[in-house]
Order: C-alpha cells, then sequence, then structure tokens
C-alpha cells in the first residue's frame, strides 16, 4: 500500500522502521546497513524527514540520532497509515478483540525494532483466551493482510516466569489491562 503512495523504497523503510514503534531510533551508517541501502540515499530521506519536521535528530558522540517526532501534528496519522500498511491494525482489531480476557498483548522480533519482515511474532498474555478462536482467527487475518502471524499465548503465571526472557528484546505493546503492573 505505501509504495503506491511513496515511490522511493528507502523512505518507506525509515517511515517503517520510526513509525512502528516511536520508541526506535537510528543513526546513518546503521540504517544504511540494516536496509542494505547507500548512505548518501538514506542521508537524502533522512534530511527530508527531518526538515519536514517528522523525525528529531540530536548528537549522540559522533553519530547524529533520528527518532520519530511524536509532538508532529501529524504523527498519528503517520503511525496509523504505516499500522494499516503493515496490517498490525487489523492484527489488534481482530485477533485482540475476539479471543477472551487479554491482560497484555505485544510484538516482539522485527515489527517491535520497525521492520516489516512479513512475519508478526505476537505475544498475548491472559488466563482465559481461547487458543481454537486465536488459530482460526490468525488463519483469516494472515489472508487478509498477507503477512505471517505467530501467537505464543501465556498466562500471567508464565509470563512472570519467562519475563527474564523478553526482559532485553524490544517489543511493542498493543494491549495493557489499565491499572495493572505487568510491564516487562
Amino acid at each position: 500500500m505505501l509504495k503506491t503512495l511513496i515511490t522511493s523504497e528507502a523512505r518507506i523503510k525509515l517511515l517503517l522502521k520510526f513509525f512502528l514503534n516511536p520508541n526506535t531510533t537510528g543513526y546513518l551508517r546503521q540504517l544504511a546497513t540494516e536496509f542494505n541501502e547507500s548512505t548518501n540515499g538514506i542521508r537524502v530521506e533522512l534530511n527530508k524527514l527531518n526538515d519536514a519536521k517528522l523525525l528529531t535528530s540530536k548528537l549522540v558522540g559522533r553519530n547524529k540520532v533520528y527518532q520519530a517526532n511524536e509532538s508532529h501534528p501529524l504523527f498519528e496519522e503517520i503511525r496509523n497509515i504505516v499500522l494499516k500498511s503493515t496490517g498490525i491494525d487489523k492484527v489488534a482489531s481482530d485477533i485482540l478483540s475476539k479471543v477472551g480476557e487479554i491482560h497484555l498483548a505485544f510484538l516482539r522480533g522485527d515489527y517491535a525494532v520497525g521492520k516489516d519482515s512479513g512475519l508478526i511474532d505476537l505475544v498475548i498474555v491472559g488466563d482465559q483466551i481461547n487458543k481454537k478462536e486465536v488459530e482460526r482467527v490468525r488463519l483469516k487475518t494472515e489472508k487478509m493482510i498477507e503477512r505471517k502471524i505467530s501467537v505464543l499465548t501465556l498466562s500471567k503465571a508464565e509470563l512472570v516466569k519467562l519475563k527474564s526472557n523478553f526482559q532485553n528484546e524490544p517489543f511493542l505493546v498493543l494491549v495493557k489491562e489499565k491499572n495493572k503492573s505487568l510491564a516487562l
């Protein structure tokens, strides 16, 4: 979907990187290596996004580090477009709304760091999750968004046991039970 609106592959990759998970940061050489693009092509697109105030930048040592500008008036709209283009909005609405009482749901892996790899790695935490419904909706959603979805379902107790496995891994929270402390 984004490819029909934006012709620059590098710009699409940057929008995905920074707007899938707004906490993600990156600098020129790291981004060029990650995207397998020339530093010049990435520099041009970073400058355009920075000039438009869609990204912020700051010097960290010798590197200029970029991040999504969450105070930009179009931030939410651009983020919604990025989420829709990857299908994450469908994952959140279709799977999470139909599987039972969810205490926490988050993405991990590539999408948590802003890479559209084609595999959405979803973790759902709840004590009464309907696993058959998860599987039924997962298959339906995969066809709709043309991406694979890997779902791990855990009880709260299982999450506590596995918490150390997730601590050093980037993640993107989709749903968090209100007034509860289930932070990773």
